[in-house]
């Protein structure tokens, strides 16, 4: 999931629209302030900031950031933000990608940061679930889930995207690299019911059904206890 702070909200719109297009949920906000506190109820997979940042301008962000909650961090630059790119970078921004933002340009950036090429991070916390991508492990307060690994990779799926709609066909693409022509038309759902299941979403409310699209992860607080143990090596 990718967190844009730009005073341009309509352009943080039109952003948000073409990177759902391909998979990637967005969520924006308009000023450094409302970043620090989305960035940490949220601790999205990258951050993405304008250089004309109001309230808390983008190179405190970034000095905030890298001391309370490390997340890669890009900045958005323009004609005159040279000398800010440097002292953004200095800070630790990840880092810089031209204004106004060009698709072909920007997703790669944040796919590649997203996944921890670029610097590593490879744990993502949603509510009171960790799913650490190296182990292929999740844990519900502290607790090891197990899960299959098609299972898993859904999961994973969906906390990148969280609070966003992903409709079939987008699962389909991004969990089994496959059109909805070459996989049964109930395997979605069946996957979803097993995920449910072990993490103990007995009622449904946290991986939501969005009739006739797809599914929504809306942030979790599940109860460890709740869910049933699954064998860690489940099918493919």
């Amino acid at each position: 999931m990718l967190l844009v702070a730009d005073p341009d909200t309509s352009g943080v719109q039109r952003l948000s629209d073409a990177l759902g297009r391909e998979g990637v949920g967005v969520t924006g906000v308009s000023d450094g302030a409302q970043a620090l506190l989305q960035a940490g109820a949220l601790r999205p997979d990258v951050v993405l900031v304008s250089a004309s940042l109001p309230l808390i301008g983008a190179v405190d962000f970034i000095k905030a950031i890298r001391a309370s909650r490390p997340m890669p961090v890009l900045l958005g630059v323009g004609e005159g933000h040279a000398e800010l790119a440097v002292q953004a970078l200095a800070a630790g921004a990840t880092a810089c990608v031209a204004m106004p933002y060009r698709l072909h340009e920007l997703l790669p950036l944040v796919q590649a940061t997203a996944s921890g090429e670029a610097n590593g991070n490879r744990v993502i916390m949603v509510g009171n679930v960790e799913l650490d991508i190296n182990a292929y492990q999740v844990r519900v307060d502290g607790e090891v889930v197990h899960l299959p690994l098609r299972e898993f990779e859904l999961l994973h799926y969906l906390m990148r995207n969280l609070d966003r709609t992903v409709t079939r066909e987008q699962i389909m693409r991004h969990v089994w690299q496959a059109s909805g022509d070459n996989v049964a038309t109930n395997t979605i759902a069946v996957h979803v019911k097993r995920l449910r299941a072990r993490l103990g979403d007995t009622d449904d409310t946290v991986i939501q059904t969005v009739r006739g699209v797809g599914y929504r992860l809306a942030a979790p607080r599940l109860d460890p206890h709740a869910h049933p143990h699954a064998h860690p090596h489940g099918e493919r």
